[in-house]
C-alpha cells in the first residue's frame, strides 16, 4: 500500500507539468495558426490566443475524457495557478519597465478622469447586478460586503496588460489616444487591486502588521535595485548587456520578493510594477532586462498567459438557459458601463465621439487582475460558488473577444484617427506643449556625438517635451561562413546579437549612456538590419511607427585631419536621399566640420564654453522650418543663436534700427530693419514677424541682415561669418528661383543639402562649424519638383 500511494504521489507530480508542457506547446501552436489566419481580417494576437485555449479547454478536446483526464488531473489547478504568477511577475515587471510615466505626470487629469469615468459607472453596475446574482454566486451568506466590492471590481476593472498588448499589435501604441487608453487602464486596474488589498488587510488586525512589514521590504529592494543596476552599469564597459547569472540574480530577487508578498496574504502585482517602474532607465542594466523579458514576454508567457485563459472557458455551463442569461447581463453591463461612463467624461473633456467610442472598447478589455477577484486570492474573503467561478471567466473571454475585435474594426473605420500626422515643425511650433518625436540615425560611432548634440539642442523648455529615438542603422551582410566549430566559438561569437553591429554596437551605447548621465535625457535605443538598398524603407517606417517630427541623418562624408572631406561609404548618400524623397516628417541632415575634436558643436554636453551657432534665412518652406528649428534650440543654455536674414540690396535703403541683444555676442552688432519685414513673401514676413516678436524682442535669439545682389555676394557674406559660428542652421530648398543664390548651383556637389548648403560643407569652403541642413516635410509632388 506504502509503494502504491507512493507511486500515486510520484505520478501526480509528474503527470500535471507534463499535462502543462504539452499544453503551452499546444497553445502556442495552435494560438500561431489562429494568429495566421486572423491577422488577414485585422485581429489581434491576444484574440487567436484565446481562441486557442477554447479549442483545447473543456468546451473544445477536453470534451473527450482521455484528453481531459490528461490536461485536467485533481492537482493541475495548483500548478497552472502557481504558473499564471510567475507570468504576472515577469510581464508586471517588463511593463514597469516600459510605461511613459512623463506622459501620465504631463496628462495626469485628464488620464484620472477618463479612468474614473470608466470604471465608477461599472461599479456601480456591479453593486446593482451583485444583488440579483447573490443566490447564484455567494456560497454562504458570510461576506456579503467582501462580495459586493469584489462585484463592483470585476464589472469597472480594465486590463493593463491585455490592453497593452492590443495597443501594440494593432500600432496604436504611440498615438496620444493609445497612450491614453494604456494609461487610464493602468489607473483603474491600480486602483482596483488597492482597494482589493485593502479589503484582505481589513480582515484580520494582524495584516496591518504584515503589510508594515510589506512596505518597507519592498521599498529596500526599490533602493537596492537602484544600487546594483549603478554598479553592474559600470563593472563591464566592452559589453552591450549584461550576462545570464546577472540577469538571473535581477530576477531571483524580484520573485524572492513576490513570493514572500504572496506569503504575507498580499498581491504582488502593484510591487513587481513599481518594481520595474523605480528601476534606473539609463545604462545596459535596464537595457538587458528589456531585451531579455521583451522577446520572452511577447512571444511565449503572454500567449501563454492568454491562452491559460481562454483554457478555463467551460462552455457546458451554457447548457442552462439562466447561465446563459446571467453571462449574457454581465458581457452586457461590462460593455454598457464603460461606453457609458467613457462617452460621458469625454463630452466633458471634450475628446470626440469617435475616440470616446474606442476608448470605451479598449477599457473593456479584461484578463489579469479580475481573475484574482473570483480566483482563490478571494477565498480569504468569501467563498465563490463552483457555477460563479466558471460563469464569471466565461465573462471574461467574451468580454474580451467581443472588444478586441471591436477595436480592430474601429481603427480600420476611423483609420485618419490613428495614422501618424505628417506635421512640421513649423506647425508644431503652434503648440509648444506638445511632444517633440526626434528619430536620429547612426552608421557607427563617429556620428553619434553630432547626433546627440543635435537632440541636446532640442529639448527646448521643460513645457516642451522631448522623445528621442536612435536607430543603428547596419548593413545586412552575407552569411559568414567558418571552419570553427560551434563549440569553440567564444561567448560572444555565439550570439546572434553580435552578428550585426560589432563593436560598434558597445561604442554607441556606451555614448547613450554617457549623454544620459550628463543630460538626463533618456534616449530609446533601436536596431535596424537590412540591405542598404531597404535601410531608408525601414527608416520611414518607424518614423511612421513612432510618429516623429524630426528625422536626423549623418552626412556621407567626413572631415579629415588635413580639412578636407573624404566619402564613407557611396550608399549611405543614397540612403539618404531616398529618404528625403519619402520621409513622412522633417529632415535634417548633420555635416561635421570645423573644431568637431574639442570645441566644435559635436562637444556641446562635454565642454561649457557656448555655442554660438547662426539660422541663415534666404525664404521658402525648408528656411522656415530652419528658423521653426531655431526656437526650440535658443532656449538652451549652451547655445547664443543669432538668425541671419539675406535680402537684395535694394532694400537696404530702409530705416534701419539698432537693436541690443540680451543674449548675444558682445562682437557682433545686431541690426533689425523693420521695414524689411514687408519685403519678399507674405508668408516668411509673417513668420518673421512672429518669431521676432517671440523671441529677438526678448532678447534670447539675435538678428542679422545681410544685403547681397547675387550669388557671388552671398559667397562673400557666408565666407565673412565662417569662423564666427560653431553650427550654421539652413533650409535644404524650396526657394524657387531666388536671384540670391543664382549661379550657386554651378559648382553644385551634393544637391541633397541644396545650394546653401552644399556650399557650406564643400572641402573648397573654408567654415569654422558643423553644418545643419533642414528639409520641411514634402507634402505634394509639386514641392518634390520645386527643389
Amino acid at each position: 500500500m506504502d509503494a502504491t500511494h507512493k507511486f500515486v504521489c510520484q505520478d501526480d507530480l509528474a503527470n500535471p507539468l507534463a499535462a502543462m508542457a504539452v499544453q503551452v506547446s499546444c497553445i502556442l501552436v495552435i494560438s500561431h495558426f489562429f494568429h495566421i489566419l486572423l491577422k488577414a481580417l485585422g485581429q489581434p494576437g491576444p484574440i487567436a490566443q484565446i481562441l486557442a485555449g477554447l479549442v483545447l479547454g473543456p468546451s473544445g478536446l477536453c470534451n473527450i475524457k482521455k484528453v481531459k483526464h490528461y490536461f485536467l488531473p485533481p492537482s493541475a489547478a495548483q500548478y497552472y495557478e502557481m504558473f499564471g504568477f510567475f507570468c504576472r511577475i515577469l510581464f508586471m515587471f517588463l511593463f514597469g519597465l516600459e510605461v511613459d510615466i512623463a506622459f501620465i505626470r504631463r496628462n495626469l487629469r485628464v488620464v484620472c478622469i477618463l479612468a474614473c469615468g470608466g470604471a465608477s459607472v461599472g461599479a456601480i453596475f456591479g453593486l446593482v447586478s451583485s444583488f440579483f446574482l447573490r443566490e447564484y454566486f455567494l456560497e454562504k451568506s458570510l461576506g456579503k460586503a467582501n462580495y459586493v466590492i469584489a462585484m463592483m471590481l470585476f464589472v469597472a476593472y480594465s486590463a493593463t496588460p491585455v490592453v497593452n498588448r492590443l495597443a501594440a499589435e494593432l500600432r496604436f501604441a504611440t498615438s496620444d489616444i493609445g497612450r491614453l487608453a494604456v494609461s487610464s487602464a493602468l489607473v483603474i486596474e491600480l486602483t482596483c487591486l488597492l482597494i482589493f488589498n485593502f479589503m484582505i488587510l481589513c480582515t484580520s488586525g494582524k495584516m496591518v502588521g504584515n503589510a508594515f512589514l510589506v512596505l518597507v521590504g519592498l521599498v529596500l529592494v526599490l533602493v537596492a535595485f537602484r544600487y546594483m543596476a549603478t554598479w553592474l552599469n559600470k563593472r563591464i564597459n566592452n559589453h552591450k548587456y549584461l550576462r545570464n547569472p546577472e540577469v538571473f540574480i535581477i530576477l531571483s530577487i524580484l520573485i524572492a520578493t513576490s513570493m514572500l508578498i504572496e506569503l504575507a496574504n498580499f498581491n504582488s502585482i502593484i510591487a513587481c510594477f513599481l518594481a520595474g517602474m523605480a528601476f534606473p532607465k539609463e545604462g545596459k542594466t535596464a537595457r538587458t532586462l528589456l531585451h531579455k523579458l521583451t522577446y520572452s514576454v511577447h512571444n511565449f508567457v503572454l500567449p501563454i498567459y492568454f491562452g491559460y485563459i481562454g483554457f478555463q472557458f467551460d462552455g457546458t455551463y451554457f447548457s442552462n438557459m439562466s447561465n446563459i442569461l446571467i453571462v449574457l447581463v454581465l458581457v452586457l453591463l461590462c460593455i454598457c458601463s464603460k461606453i457609458g461612463g467613457v462617452l460621458a467624461v469625454c463630452h466633458y473633456l471634450k475628446i470626440p465621439f469617435s475616440e470616446g467610442v474606442f476608448l470605451a472598447f479598449v477599457l473593456n478589455l479584461k484578463g489579469h487582475a479580475d481573475l484574482l477577484f473570483i480566483g482563490t486570492a478571494a477565498k480569504k474573503l468569501f467563498e465563490w460558488t463552483p457555477m460563479a467561478y466558471n460563469l464569471l471567466v466565461m465573462t471574461v473571454v467574451i468580454s474580451t473577444v467581443i472588444s478586441g475585435p471591436m477595436v480592430a474594426i474601429l481603427m480600420k473605420k476611423e483609420y485618419q484617427l490613428f495614422a501618424h500626422t505628417h506635421t512640421t515643425l513649423s506647425t508644431e511650433l503652434e503648440k509648444p506643449e506638445n511632444e517633440l518625436r526626434v528619430l536620429g540615425c547612426v552608421y557607427g560611432p563617429r556620428q553619434v556625438n553630432a547626433i546627440l548634440s543635435v537632440i541636446a539642442t532640442l529639448r527646448g523648455p521643460q513645457t516642451s517635451p522631448i522623445m528621442p529615438y536612435l536607430a543603428h542603422l547596419i548593413e545586412l551582410q552575407k552569411k559568414r561562413r567558418t571552419n570553427v566549430s560551434y563549440h569553440e566559438l567564444e561567448d560572444d561569437e555565439m550570439s546572434d546579437e553580435e552578428e550585426y553591429g560589432g563593436n560598434d554596437v558597445v561604442e554607441i551605447h556606451r555614448a547613450v549612456d554617457a549623454f544620459t548621465v550628463e543630460t538626463s535625457i533618456l534616449i530609446n535605443i533601436i536596431k535596424t538590419v537590412s540591405t542598404l538598398a531597404g535601410l531608408y524603407e525601414d527608416v520611414c517606417t518607424a518614423a511612421e511607427d513612432l510618429r516623429t517630427t524630426i528625422i536626423l541623418l549623418p552626412f556621407h562624408k567626413h572631415q579629415r585631419i588635413d580639412g578636407k572631406m573624404e566619402i564613407g561609404k557611396q550608399a549611405v548618400r543614397t540612403t539618404n536621399q531616398k529618404i528625403l524623397r519619402h520621409a513622412p516628417s522633417t529632415v535634417g541632415i548633420i555635416v561635421e566640420k570645423g573644431l568637431a575634436g574639442s570645441l566644435g558643436f559635436s562637444q556641446l554636453t562635454r565642454v561649457d564654453t557656448v555655442q554660438h551657432v547662426a539660422t541663415l534665412f534666404f525664404g521658402g518652406p525648408d528656411d522656415r522650418e530652419a528658423i521653426a528649428w531655431s526656437t526650440r534650440i535658443a532656449n538652451h543654455t549652451k547655445i547664443n543663436l543669432t538668425v541671419i536674414r539675406f535680402l537684395p540690396t535694394e532694400s537696404s535703403n530702409t530705416r534701419n534700427m539698432k537693436v541690443d541683444s540680451e543674449k548675444g555676442n558682445n562682437d557682433i552688432e545686431v541690426f533689425m530693419a523693420l521695414s524689411s519685414l514687408e519685403m519678399g513673401n507674405d508668408i516668411d514676413n509673417s513668420f518673421l514677424n512672429d518669431f521676432y516678436n517671440g523671441f529677438v524682442a526678448s532678447g534670447k535669439v539675435g538678428y542679422v541682415e545681410k544685403y547681397v545682389n547675387n550669388g557671388t555676394e552671398t559667397v562673400a557674406a557666408l565666407r565673412d561669418i565662417g569662423d564666427l559660428y560653431t553650427l550654421f542652421i539652413v533650409g535644404r530648398g524650396g526657394r524657387g528661383h531666388s536671384p540670391l543664390t543664382t549661379q550657386m548651383s554651378d559648382w553644385e556637389e551634393c544637391p541633397e543639402l541644396g545650394t546653401v548648403g552644399d556650399l557650406l560643407a564643400s572641402s573648397d569652403f573654408n567654415v569654422s562649424g558643423s553644418i545643419l541642413v533642414v528639409q520641411q516635410h514634402r507634402h505634394t509632388k509639386k514641392d518634390l519638383i520645386d527643389d
